[in-house]
């Protein structure tokens, strides 16, 4: 069936290469009334070079991606020649021919179209009489243009990144820089396939990730609809890929910018002295310090964990947070234990851990399992969650306990959780409520100020112990007499007595708000 040239649609924007329909926009080749009769649905093969034959076994002087344009002034009356020159054309891979009409042939042959639409090249008549050298010199000018332009963008993609580099650029601005000169999401992947690092619109990264369950399982195919993958490794080690994810400009180009994108990312990763594995820690974090942080909802998270790998549907969510920890070793275990989790480092020496079990396993029993298996820390816990849009306050939770952890409660259980840090827990979960700031600075008024840090640790000590003079005097270093003289000028700045049990839990409690506001 022919297709006119009204229904190819507008030119595209100006590309690298030339496509079969974007010559056919042309001017001049408009002026040739063309019409395709075959092989419409290949327009937008590209064109490498443009060549003028009328031999008719052209197809042994061609090396593909050629529009060859012919009178086919000698194979006029043949059916067989015909027929054996689109096919000895479809051989050579040449991106589509061009017959203009005339004496030899003054409409289009039945063989030739027949020929061409089953072998899938484009074939194109010109209906008015056509100087073939005018086409010819424009598209060849036009070619050299794009080819140039080509390779000046890949020279400035190298310079621009090549310039990050020598800054001392993070990874994440080595991407934002790629996704802008790709227009169109960037992703970083391991060697499973998991991403460790994304950059572009967000929503459309959003999207990306939504189906990267997909997109994984066909990672390994052939690149189509502007998939673009380029290896990272070095020194005959692989351990990631760096993929454009919808590219729109030809795929030659495409390839071209993702190999200099590659090559940036490996030498960012030699200079910096980071490997795949600090990657994949970074995309952890930055995944996790998300969800403790609650600035992100929990939905718009959902595409980012199940592109990390972590199982995310019909699952049991154990948040937790580890003090001391070191993020190599809990990972260690949790690999060791078969544990599907993430973990990430978060400030003030914690570790964040999320576990995603299945939910017939036993998250209490499994927690104890890991919290046995490290040595010298405590494992603090939120109870589990079954829907992820609880993840993140489970997380604060966590985060709570582990903070009122680290600021002193004694006997705990391996695994602390909520209910194990009594006051000191609710005081931190409260700690941002400026009724409560008001409360801490109205009770220990008397002892914020830089004279009084000494007596503050005195009064902390003496409240920790049960109000015990001798323990807090042994402590301290000090005789009991001191140790009186101090109580009793503490009492004497805030105005309180200490023996009384309702005023010495009123600066309990302002004095664990205070140091939760501190901490």
């Amino acid at each position: 069936m022919s297709t006119t040239l009204e229904r190819l649609g507008p030119l595209e924007p100006l590309e690298p290469t030339l496509s079969v329909r974007q010559v056919l926009m042309l001017e001049r080749v408009l002026a040739g009334e063309p019409e395709v009769v075959a092989g419409a649905g290949q327009l937008d093969r590209a064109v490498r070079w443009v060549h003028v034959a009328e031999a008719a076994d052209v197809g042994v002087m061609l090396s593909g991606g050629e529009m060859v344009l012919t009178t086919g002034v000698l194979l006029a009356g043949d059916d067989d020649k015909q027929a054996e020159y689109i096919r000895s054309l479809h051989r050579a891979e040449a991106a589509a021919v061009v017959l203009g009409l005339g004496r030899a042939f003054p409409s289009p042959p039945d063989v030739m179209r027949r020929a061409a639409e089953r072998c899938g090249l484009p074939m194109v008549v010109l209906h008015r009489p056509f100087p073939f050298a005018e086409l010819t010199e424009e598209v060849q000018a036009r070619l050299v243009r794009r080819k140039f332009a080509a390779v000046s963008m890949s020279e400035a993609v190298r310079t621009a990144l090549t310039g990050l580099i020598t800054a001392g650029a993070p990874l994440q601005r080595m991407l934002d820089e790629i996704a802008h000169h790709s227009g169109c999401p960037v992703v970083v992947t391991n060697l499973a396939h998991r991403v460790l690092a994304t950059a572009g619109e967000r929503s459309a990264v959003d999207d990306v990730l939504r189906d990267w369950e997909r997109i994984a399982r066909q990672a390994g195919g052939s690149e189509g609809d502007g998939w673009i993958r380029a290896e990272l490794g070095g020194r005959g080690e692989r351990w990631g890929q760096i993929m454009l994810c919808g590219y729109r400009g030809d795929t030659a180009t495409g390839r071209l910018l993702a190999d200099r994108a590659a090559e940036a990312l490996v030498l960012h990763r030699m200079l910096g002295g980071t490997s795949a594995h600090t990657w994949e820690e970074q995309s952890a974090q930055s995944l996790l310090t998300d969800l403790v942080s609650g600035v992100v909802p929990a939905r718009q998270l959902l595409p980012r964990a199940r592109a990390a790998g972590l199982p995310v549907n019909r699952r049991t969510f154990v948040p937790l947070v580890v003090r001391d920890g070191d993020p190599a070793e809990l990972d260690r275990v949790l690999r060791l234990l078969g544990l599907p989790g993430i973990v990430a480092e978060l400030a003030d020496g914690a570790t964040a851990v999320l576990l995603s079990l299945a939910r017939d396993q036993d998250a209490t029993v499994l927690t104890a399992n890991f919290a046995a298996r490290l040595s010298g820390t405590v494992v603090a816990a939120a109870d589990p969650r079954t829907a992820w849009d609880d993840v993140p306050a489970g997380m604060r939770e966590a985060r709570h306990v582990a903070d009122a952890v680290a600021s002193g409660v004694l006997d705990l259980p391996a695994v602390v959780r909520l209910k194990d840090v009594h006051l000191r827990g609710l005081i931190r979960l409260l700690r941002d409520d400026p009724h409560v700031q008001s409360f801490a600075e109205r009770e220990l008024d008397g002892l914020l100020c830089a004279a009084g840090d000494d007596l503050l640790a005195v009064l902390r000590t003496y409240l920790a112990t049960g109000r015990n003079k001798s323990r807090t005097a042994q402590l301290h270093h000090v005789s009991r007499p001191a140790l009186y003289r101090r109580l009793e000028a503490i009492q004497g700045r805030l105005g309180v007595d200490l023996d009384d049990f309702e005023q010495a839990a009123s600066v309990h409690i302002a004095l664990l708000a205070h140091d939760a506001q501190q901490g």
